[in-house]
């Protein structure tokens, strides 16, 4: 059986590393994979504990992050919901390059709406752009972290399921 999970454990672990651009849950799928392999007795209980610890401990840093860029940036709570709502928007709107395309917007779509409120609040185009920049740069920060602690896990859960066959 563990022939045929760990395979399929790690193609879905890559799955969900791929979907952290977009801003889907990515971590927390391989937070259920990995609790679903400790199910399946593949992997341990201080292994899946760890590794749910470290994604907690990631997402909560994604909002540390975002919260001190946008205050150094001069953005109000309101500018980054509407960061948040412009980079989903963006997702969808995409451009016409296959899967890129919809990452690109989804940046776009968060300087955008964290600029559209901080203008609507300010009626400041300099401070606007200012905002949007920093929310934009926390994004790809968070992006960035979440992106690497995916592949570090990836990594360890990797070397564990091979000593464990």
């Amino acid at each position: 059986m563990t022939g045929f999970i760990t395979p399929t454990a790690l193609g879905a672990v890559l799955v969900c590393i791929a979907l952290i651009p977009f801003g889907l849950p990515g971590l927390w799928l391989i937070g259920v994979i990995t609790a679903g392999l400790l199910i399946a007795g593949v992997v341990g209980w201080g292994f899946t504990l760890t590794v749910l610890g470290v994604i907690m401990v990631v997402e909560l840093a994604e909002f540390v992050v975002i919260k001190r860029f946008g205050d150094a940036f001069g953005g109000s709570p309101r500018a980054f919901w509407g960061a948040l709502v412009g980079g989903f928007a963006g997702l969808f709107v995409g451009l016409p390059i296959p899967v890129v395309g919809s990452v690109i917007t989804a940046f776009v779509g968060t300087f955008v709406g964290a600029g559209l409120v901080t203008f609507i609040e300010t009626r400041s185009p300099l401070r606007s752009a200012r905002v949007g920049w920093g929310v934009l740069l926390a994004r790809t920060a968070a992006v960035a972290m979440k992106m690497t602690t995916a592949i570090v896990v990836l990594f360890a859960l990797s070397v564990a399921l091979f000593f464990r066959s």
